[in-house]
């Protein structure tokens, strides 16, 4: 498995441009994909990073991280995925970075996500839906959440998300029309983030392999 991750995260190199600034994800995939960044430092401008991990691993490369709010939009995004259905659409969060993964998506014009062969499914759900909430609001939107999903919300007991918020898996969901759920959940009062990436899916998705799938 840690091969297919290596493939498609290296795979992913070839969408980085000289004098890019790169949006850079959270995770086991995309650890390789830094690892194979810092080869080409010195010839990108920088990364605005996802999380704190993949802050503290790209400084150990010696690539600068940037604040989102002082580069503008982003022409490439690079992050893995927990699911992905046959339209890129995907489900994230396992590592509980799903606010900061979708508010870098939107932000960039072509989003590439690199998978290893057992994270793509015919129809997103197998894997628990993590929902970011606001402390106080977890009882509240858990029930809001199991009535307009039917799916069981699990808190992710001694999780805290580099938002100082918690997290929700919602487990038994058969998600047919992902976009219709993520707008319904992110009307939830005390909902953060959902982690459905279908209003803005993937445009390139890269299974690792001999060679790499692109899709």
């Amino acid at each position: 498995m840690s091969a297919s991750k290596r493939l498609a995260g290296e795979k992913a190199i070839d969408y980085v441009e000289d004098g890019m600034i790169v949006g850079v994800g959270t995770g086991s995939t995309v650890a390789y994909f830094i690892d194979a960044l810092a080869r080409m430092r010195d010839r990108i401008g920088g990364a605005v990073s996802s999380s704190e991990q993949s802050t503290q691993h790209l400084r150990g490369h010696g690539i600068d991280v940037l604040d989102l709010n002082a580069v503008g939009p982003l022409p490439l995004y690079v992050d893995g995925a927990d699911e992905c259905d046959p339209h890129r659409r995907l489900i994230k969060g396992g590592g509980a970075a799903l606010t900061r993964e979708k508010i870098i998506a939107e932000a960039s014009e072509r989003f590439v996500c690199i998978v290893d062969p057992a994270k793509q499914v015919p129809v997103l759900g197998r894997f628990p839906l993590p929902i970011e909430v606001i402390p106080m609001a977890r009882s509240l939107a858990a029930r809001a959440i199991l009535a307009a999903t039917g799916g069981q919300p699990v808190w992710r007991e001694g999780v805290v998300t580099d938002n100082g918020n918690w997290i929700l898996d919602v487990h038994g969901l058969s998600i047919t029309d992902p976009v219709a759920m993520e707008r319904e959940l992110n009307q939830i009062p005390g909902v953060v983030g959902v982690g459905l990436f279908a209003r803005r899916p993937a445009d390139v998705v890269i299974v690792g392999g001999e060679p790499p799938l692109v899709l």
